[in-house]
């Protein structure tokens, strides 16, 4: 159930993204002929008025389609002032940020509904375990040994860690007491306990390390809240707080990609570790939705073909030089750049797949 609720939300991401350059255009009178979520056959289409709305086989994104001035078919005179690249930078540097914008705002809005619905975070009450909020690479001993992000590690060499605060001092301890020599962790994952056996690796600060984040086992007990200016401040931190995380996270992915790439995950490994973290706390699918939502603001503002980012730079060199790119050069990069994000796609989904327990069990 976890499962399909964080597919359901990675397509409402997807929905809203394009939902943002959708009314945006229609706000300010441009035309748009196609709106569409997923990519390759149309599995299901309705034609409105003046939209053809559809869903598609491949649901790695959406785009909304405008008519070209050059198509003869496209029923509008060619200086029609409403078509989209007629209009002036500006007005067309809003249509391609605002599918941005909408992620930003949604992953503000899921927080206010968060606090509103389920509580403000009054206290926080110590259990048994150390939460593995992130595993650092794939390369890491912890991934190599099969240990997941979400998963709540509940003894160490047979040592139960029920300890309240020092649960997390005592895991480093075992850890760095140990070189690499094999330590054994019993996890807790879901509803299941699983045992691994995972040799730490030596840091270049000369560290023993396992490759992963260790948090405290919190339960957050929530209180009701009738003050909504305290709830949208709470939320405006929250979002803050993910916002900064997540930029952070693209900053040294950009300046040190070869130690952070294995981070780097496809929808296929999103849901699988949203998963692990929603079977344990429920609650966390509002974080969850909100994270992914900024992931997807941050990704598609960046300068790269094939992303909206990509659009704006190509507005930016029109804006500089008094006139646009030619159209043939604008769509060769286009094209390039979206085929091979659909290969850098396709490898993820194929690398994700093959580390879902439900596969590797197939083949063991």
């Amino acid at each position: 159930m976890s499962a399909l609720a964080l597919i359901s939300v990675i397509a409402l991401l997807i929905f809203v993204h394009e939902l943002g350059h959708f009314l945006a255009a229609r706000l300010q009178s441009i035309h748009v002929n196609r709106f569409s979520i997923g990519f390759g056959p149309i599995l299901w289409k309705y034609q409105g008025s003046r939209t053809e709305y559809a869903l598609r086989a491949l649901p790695l994104g959406g785009f909304v389609g405008f008519p070209l001035d050059d198509d003869p078919n496209n029923g509008f005179a060619p200086n029609d002032p409403d078509l989209l690249q007629n209009r002036p930078v500006m007005d067309r540097a809003i249509v391609m940020s605002a599918g941005v914008i909408a992620n930003l705002l949604f992953a503000y809005l899921v927080f206010v509904i968060q606090f509103a619905s389920v509580g403000i975070p009054e206290s926080f009450e110590v259990q048994p375990g150390v939460i593995i909020p992130q595993v650092m690479s794939t390369t890491s001993p912890a991934a190599k040994a099969g240990i997941k992000a979400g998963d709540i590690i509940f003894s160490v060499n047979g040592q139960p860690l029920d300890q309240g605060d020092e649960n997390v001092q005592t895991l480093i301890d075992v850890i760095q007491k140990s070189p690499n020599q094999p330590v054994d962790f019993l996890v807790k994952r879901g509803k299941k306990e699983l045992n691994f056996t995972v040799t730490p690796d030596i840091s270049p600060e000369g560290k023993p390390v396992i490759g992963v984040q260790l948090y405290p086992n919190e339960k957050v007990n929530y209180k009701r809240s009738n003050n909504p200016i305290e709830i949208l401040k709470l939320a405006a931190e929250a979002f803050q707080n993910v916002f900064v995380r997540t930029a952070q996270g693209f900053l040294d992915l950009a300046t040190n990609f070869s130690e952070v790439s294995g981070q780097v995950s496809s929808p296929v490994g999103i849901v699988d570790q949203g998963r692990t973290m929603v079977d344990t706390d429920f609650t966390s699918l509002f974080r969850f939705t909100a994270l992914i939502s900024v992931n997807l603001a941050i990704i598609n503002i960046l300068p790269l073909p094939a992303l909206d980012g990509g659009q704006l730079a190509f507005l930016l060199v029109e804006a500089l030089t008094g006139k646009p790119l030619p159209r043939r050069i604008q769509e060769s990069v286009m094209q390039t750049g979206l085929l091979l994000f659909l290969g850098l796609g396709g490898m993820l989904i194929a690398r994700d797949i093959s580390r879902l327990e439900i596969f590797q069990n197939v083949f063991q």
